[in-house]
């Protein structure tokens, strides 16, 4: 193999780059995890955990992809048999609910086009249908990442009250927490789903699940059977620090250490409002280059990554094997029904100005040799905006 100069740039939304000190903090030796040292670790990070999801509820720390907290969630909280409203928002929310009917669940899955968030309206009219309440979960996606669409989640939990629904709120948020504001609180949800790769800035390999009370009550009674994946046996250990099974010790020191990168060094705000800055930079340069967003609603565009339509004709995997072999970067691929489609930048996690026009030049130049039609000046039209905006960040700071 030839060696490639510089360093690869990893542009897909998830796993993303994971910061220099994050990697040295998990590069040390693993301790007891029954022992003191372990428990001050413990404590702290299921603490830090609270203030990310905006929750005073309980927050669960599994050994496991995103997809194990999926599990968590259902197998905590339902029996079989139990119907669950869902919708078809992209490739993870169909992922979501195939594990559901593999559960046996009976899910009521709304058809979607992949270009919207789920309706609020939706929901509503189907829960006031419901005189009944058979439905026991209402199941939603934040972040889609296959899609970069962005469902309402504020708006949903409003059309459930509207609704007089008693069912369980369960949103997931593997590519926006940490990334797009998200208030598990006060937006009354139930469980949330999150992982360690993404926003956190971590490798993969953690998952976790923040858990309302009224969802921890349903457990009492759920009969899915759980064994790794019960909360129940979470609780009692994890009061003082402590997991009832051998825990990922060595990437929990990397979550501390993302905790304090986030909370007490960025704040949490800064690091949406970074977010989303980015993200508006990239759609402009996606609009300069004469090409579609595959969002539709303005309202519903992720800060986390942006999905981007091909010219008909044209084929998005061999676009991006165009732009890996010529600049090492890698972009993230169409997923199911929108495979060869669209390819997706991610711009989240530990990503800076400059990081990101690297990583549309790469797509500029990589448009020009793949022969895919578009216009030049999308990286102006992001540099222009960027530009802008660290202007009236000095001057604010100034005055």
């Amino acid at each position: 193999m030839n060696y490639t100069a510089g360093r690869h740039f990893l542009q897909i939304p998830g796993p993303t780059n994971v910061p220099e000190r994050v990697l040295r903090a998990i590069d040390q030796p693993t301790i007891d995890h029954r022992g003191p040292r372990f428990q001050q670790l413990g404590q702290e990070v299921l603490a830090g955990l609270k203030h990310v999801f905006k929750t005073k509820a309980t927050v669960i720390i599994f050994p496991a992809s995103g997809t194990g907290a999926w599990e968590a969630a259902l197998v905590n909280t339902l029996s079989p048999g139990d119907k669950v409203l869902m919708f078809e928002t992209g490739h993870f929310a169909s992922l979501w609910q195939s594990m559901a009917q593999r559960l046996g669940l009976v899910v009521e899955f709304v058809a979607g086009d992949w270009r919207h968030g789920v309706d609020p309206a939706a929901v509503e009219s189907r829960l006031a249908a419901d005189k009944s309440h058979a439905i026991k979960a209402v199941m939603a996606v934040h972040n889609e990442t296959s899609t970069g669409v962005t469902s309402r989640i504020g708006e949903v939990r409003k059309a459930i009250d509207r609704a007089a629904h008693p069912a369980l709120f369960m949103v997931d948020t593997i590519s926006s927490l940490a990334s797009i504001d998200y208030r598990h609180d006060e937006w009354g949800v139930d469980v949330t789903v999150a992982g360690s790769q993404k926003g956190l800035m971590l490798p993969p390999g953690l998952s976790f699940n923040a858990v309302s009370d009224k969802a921890l009550a349903a457990g009492k009674s759920a009969k899915l059977p759980r064994s790794y994946w019960s909360w129940e046996e979470m609780l009692g250990p994890n009061r003082n620090g402590f997991f009832p099974y051998t825990p990922a010790t060595n990437l929990l020191y990397g979550l501390r250490e993302a905790l304090k990168m986030l909370l007490e060094e960025e704040g949490l705000e800064n690091v949406f409002r970074r977010h989303d800055r980015h993200a508006e930079a990239t759609r402009r340069a996606v609009r300069a280059w004469g090409l579609e967003i595959l969002c539709l609603n303005p309202a519903e565009y992720s800060s986390a990554l942006t999905a981007v339509l091909m010219p008909e004709g044209h084929n998005e995997a061999e676009f991006r094997k165009t732009v890996l072999a010529h600049f090492d970067m890698s972009l993230g691929s169409g997923l199911g029904k929108i495979a060869n489609k669209v390819f997706r930048i991610g711009h989240l996690g530990d990503f800076n100005d400059l990081m990101l026009c690297g990583t549309l030049c790469g797509v500029e130049m990589g448009l020009e040799l793949a022969g895919v039609p578009h216009q030049k000046g999308g990286v102006a039209a992001a540099l222009d905006y960027l530009a802008g905006g660290t202007a009236e960040k000095k001057t604010a700071k100034a005055a």
